[in-house]
């Protein structure tokens, strides 16, 4: 069979989308579906029956990553590999991850359906932790995976009730036999919403995907000196909250100053949060990114800097500690370029494109070749129960997955 007559259901793939999106769905039409609660547990009982029912061996790693994988006519050749993941933020949407897994289950629908053999076994992966909101860093499953982090490390992550990782893991029963980064990935391709408004603005159908930007993750903590609302006099003071809110003002100014650069101060906390007590201390968190390593280095230089000169001043003290790096990532030619010739061939209006947000193929990259694709959401909007894409956007991004993946495995099976 030609690979080119493959198609895939449009209709079945919204029908998923919609099925699974009841699995921790919120009344306001998202998600919230946090890793390694019951409603992961759920829907993904639901994805392993799925790929069962293909003929799929499903087998799970000591870190709960699931892969799925379909037998190719080559058993010398490593798996071409499609993943994303199920988990999804607090207040998540139908889309972000979950269509890139969904696209997967349906590329191998397609081909089990038509009875289409891969020269390499084909592998569908749903990555543990890719959001990082309940277990931090974020990609933690893909970064076990890929080496950046160890066993040891997931399991000892802690979430805001004071349970782990491991034990979460367990509790929901997926923590799997097969040791941490055994199952061998020949090349991964990730399907994702875009989570930024360019394809959309540029009534682009598809965002070839080049790189990821870099992005470090920061923990800030100021140390001022809890005192009296009303009986300490204003030039007294040694204020927390307001040193940080001189920060952070510099931080967004900072940010609005560099071509590319976003900065986010998402998370804050005073203490010792009483109305009549000048805060004493203040935590928060900040997010840097820029698609340049350099310009990241020179970024956290400039926070570092006003973080200290602006409690200096004060008689504070300020410590910035760097909790998670991921630097830029390049993607592989020959997956971009499988990419964008099934594009070309599907007639998608298409245009190259950077990540700014993090995903599970940044890690994946640094061990086998990776790529992703891009499709529009409305507005741009994303990690929001309002996150919009349209059937046929999440249709033409499947389809331009199944090619390129079937392109890569033809050209890399001649040698090409």
């Amino acid at each position: 069979m030609n690979r080119s007559n493959l198609a895939i259901n449009a209709d079945r793939l919204w029908a998923d989308l919609m099925q699974t999106a009841l699995i921790g769905g919120t009344a306001k039409g998202g998600i919230r579906r946090l890793t390694l609660t019951d409603e992961d547990r759920q829907v993904r009982d639901w994805f392993c029956g799925e790929c069962r029912a293909l003929g799929c061996e499903v087998t799970i790693d000591e870190v709960g990553n699931i892969f799925a994988v379909r037998p190719g006519l080559r058993s010398d050749l490593a798996p071409v590999a499609i993943g994303s993941h199920l988990d999804t933020q607090p207040t998540g949407g139908k889309f972000d991850g979950v269509l890139g897994v969904l696209a997967g289950l349906e590329c191998l629908r397609t081909v089990h359906e038509a009875g289409y053999r891969t020269n390499a076994p084909l592998m569908l992966v749903n990555w543990t932790n890719e959001e990082g909101s309940r277990f931090a860093p974020a990609m933690l499953g893909s970064g076990v995976h890929a080496g950046v982090f160890d066993r040891a490390y997931a399991d000892s992550r802690i979430d805001a009730e004071g349970q782990t990782f491991s034990a979460a893991l367990d509790g929901i029963g997926y923590r799997g036999s097969v040791p941490v980064g055994q199952i061998p990935i020949g090349a991964m391709f990730e399907l994702h919403i875009e989570q930024g408004p360019i394809l959309e603005a540029e009534e682009k159908t598809i965002g070839v995907v080049t790189g990821v930007q870099a992005m470090r993750w920061y923990d800030i903590e100021i140390e001022g000196r809890e005192s009296h609302a009303g009986s300490t006099p204003m030039a007294l003071r040694a204020d927390a909250l307001t040193a940080s809110a001189v920060l952070i003002q510099e931080i967004d100014a900072m940010a609005r100053g560099l071509h590319d650069a976003v900065a986010t101060v998402g998370t804050i906390a005073a203490r010792p949060g009483s109305r009549n007590v000048i805060p004493g201390s203040v935590t928060m968190s900040l997010d840097l990114r820029h698609p340049r390593d350099a310009d990241l280095d020179a970024m956290e230089q400039a926070v570092e800097t006003a973080l200290q000169d602006i409690t200096g001043a004060r008689g504070m003290s300020g410590a910035m500690t760097r909790i998670w790096t991921s630097p830029s990532v390049r993607f592989d030619e020959a997956c971009i370029a499988a990419v964008r010739r099934a594009a070309a061939s599907g007639g998608h209006a298409m245009r190259d494109i950077v990540s700014g947000a993090g995903h599970d193929a940044a890690y994946i990259a640094r061990i086998a070749p990776t790529t992703m694709i891009f499709v529009p959401c409305a507005g741009g909007l994303s990690h929001n129960e309002a996150e919009s894409a349209t059937y046929a956007d999440c249709a033409a991004g499947a389809e331009v997955l199944l090619q390129a993946v079937l392109d890569l495995d033809q050209r890399h099976a001649d040698g090409l």
